[in-house]
């Protein structure tokens, strides 16, 4: 019994002869057996159809005369053979490079590793396993191909993915060319230019990129494009046209079939002027092979993208392609996208502007005001302020944020803008009684779902006064006031829930007065002007509240600039602010 103790310590049965013969016959890798004179004893399947030469023809005959030879074919000496080196002294060796002579009279490169055979001391021959070291490097070549192919189709798959990724986070055009520029080159192309259609009928080259990066000089060109039924053989105006994407190289000859077909060497064109245009950023570039893709999937496409390679050696190829065609679709996807946004957005920032009304400028009481959209890439909201003369000859002060960023808050914002004047105009009750109406009316006769505001009341003589502030809030950020003498607090009385909220039963609305010193200024603002990207915004109110006070002296409009221009940037809400300052004895 051998024995073989395997993982459970238990010995295996003694393999019989028939069990080795089946291991000999089945090996994959050539064997053979010599005896101390260096006569073939036995060789398996695997040494036959390597040597093409059958095992009987083998056997008995001296190994290093039939089959050692030197590079050029020619006998080797004996005394040159590190196998009857190893077989005399008995001990293992191995060979790498030695040519073997086949049966068909091909030579075959071999490496080779030699065990000897011992019984009781004695040696009774070796054991050599060889290879075809030529057949195994193409084996490893075609291993190392296969892994490269892998690797490239997921480098191609990761920057698909990575694209996608990092277009999704923007829907502001240029911030997104910026970036696609950054990732396809150098990393799929040494350059990438993009044009879009225009409305008018022209083609516009918006960004192009090189290898240090955006190339403002080779952007810009415009040319119309031309109708479909216009010949032209451009790859840039068969995309723009809805035609295929295009593959070309220099060795590529599809593209040239007259004399107005596109030819990047010659410069034969059609008569068109924008495939002159574009054959000339290629020239300006030295392509030597490129590839044009649409933007988008849909009819009319939003425009074309262009990677080129300068290395001729390394052209696109079909994948490449595939690849490029699939960026293109997602790129036009984000750009109409942003677009759409952009139009949107700007319909919901006029419609914001038009409704904040002209402030008025009673007796010797001062107003400003100012708003300012969310950044670009960011959604419109729905703040807004208001200032207007009561019926009493109070002055009414509003400020008020609709929940959400859209073209809806937008309108929602303009509907409480008109309910709330409507129901002041000719009250002289608190400001929480009119609120609490607002509130009423505003799930029947608006779409707004919820808001914040501060609506108050200054009571007093526009000239002389004294003044009197009268106030209630719905959720919103609390009042400041400035003091003269270098004093600021935040009035957080009358504070109420939000517009929107289900109400307290028998519960109205609470109010807040506050007599008014000559000379103080009271603001009022949306939350984008406290949004501090990271903290919270009782870390903002600390900020706005250092800021107004080094501010308290400068007059009422530079007051206003300056507050906007120190918040910190980051914020991504618009900002609504009014400010009041009464006049010094």
């Amino acid at each position: 019994m051998v024995e073989d103790l395997g993982g459970e310590g238990r010995p295996w049965p003694a393999a019989g002869p028939g069990l080795w013969s089946r291991v000999v016959e089945q090996l994959g890798t050539a064997l053979m057996v010599v005896d101390p004179a260096g006569r073939i004893l036995a060789v398996n399947p695997e040494t036959e159809r390597l040597l093409d030469r059958p095992a009987h023809a083998m056997r008995g005959m001296d190994a290093h005369e039939l089959l050692h030879r030197d590079p050029d074919g020619g006998t080797l000496p004996r005394k040159q053979c590190a196998l009857l080196q190893s077989l005399a002294a008995g001990v293992a060796a191995r060979g790498e490079g030695d040519s073997y002579l086949r049966g068909d009279g091909r030579l075959v490169t071999i490496s080779w590793s030699a065990s000897p055979l011992l019984a009781d001391g004695s040696l009774e021959g070796l054991v050599l396993l060889f290879t075809d070291v030529q057949g195994d490097h193409g084996a490893r070549r075609e291993r190392a191909a296969y892994t490269s192919a892998l690797e490239d189709l997921n480098e191609r798959l990761t920057l698909v993915a990575e694209i996608t990724d990092v277009l999704g986070q923007t829907l502001e055009t240029d911030e997104a060319l910026a970036r696609l520029g950054r990732l396809l080159v150098p990393r799929l192309a040494d350059w990438a230019a993009v044009d879009f259609r225009t409305g008018s009928g022209q083609v516009h080259r918006v960004t192009v990129s090189g290898p240090t990066g955006r190339e403002a000089k080779l952007e810009g060109g415009r040319e119309r494009l031309p109708e479909p039924a216009e010949a032209d053989g451009s790859p840039l105006v068969q995309v723009l046209n809805g035609g295929s994407p295009v593959l070309w190289h220099e060795q590529d000859d599809t593209q040239r079939r007259d004399t107005r077909t596109y030819d990047t060497q010659a410069g034969a064109l059609s008569g068109s002027p924008l495939a002159a245009l574009h054959n000339d950023f290629l020239r300006t570039v030295h392509a030597t092979s490129f590839i044009t893709v649409p933007l988008g999937s849909r009819r009319p496409v939003t425009g074309a993208l262009t990677l080129v390679r300068t290395d001729a050696a390394h052209p696109f190829d079909t994948a490449d392609l595939g690849v490029v065609s699939d960026i293109g679709r997602r790129v036009g996807l984000v750009v109409d996208n942003a677009r759409r946004y952009g139009r949107q957005r700007a319909v919901a920032e006029a419609m914001q502007r038009n409704l904040l009304a002209p402030l008025p400028q009673p007796g010797r009481l001062r107003l400003a005001a100012r708003y300012q959209p969310a950044p670009v890439g960011s959604q419109v909201g729905g703040d807004w302020y208001d200032a207007f003369e009561l019926k009493d000859g109070a002055l009414a002060l509003v400020i008020g944020d609709v929940v959400g960023h859209d073209l809806t808050a937008a309108a929602g914002m303009a509907q409480l803008h008109g309910i709330l004047r409507s129901l002041a105009w000719d009250r002289s009750e608190p400001p929480g009684a009119v609120v609490d109406r607002l509130d009423d009316a505003m799930p029947a006769i608006t779409t707004v779902p919820m808001a914040t505001l501060v609506l108050a009341r200054i009571e007093g003589d526009p000239h002389t006064g004294p003044w009197t502030l009268r106030w209630t809030s719905a959720g919103h950020p609390p009042p400041l006031l400035l003091v003269p003498g270098g004093q600021a607090r935040y009035l957080e009385a009358g504070q109420g829930l939000v517009l929107g909220a289900p109400p307290t039963a028998g519960a109205g609305r609470p109010n807040a007065s506050l007599p008014l010193p000559p000379g103080s200024t009271l603001l009022l603002y949306t939350d984008g002007l406290i949004e501090i990207p990271g903290s919270d915004l009782d870390s903002g109110l600390v900020l706005l509240r250092q800021h107004a006070l080094a501010l308290a002296e400068a007059p009422l409009d530079t007051l206003c600039d300056e507050l906007l221009a120190r918040m910190p940037p980051g914020s991504t809400d618009d900002v609504a602010l009014l400010a009041l300052r009464l006049p010094t004895p």
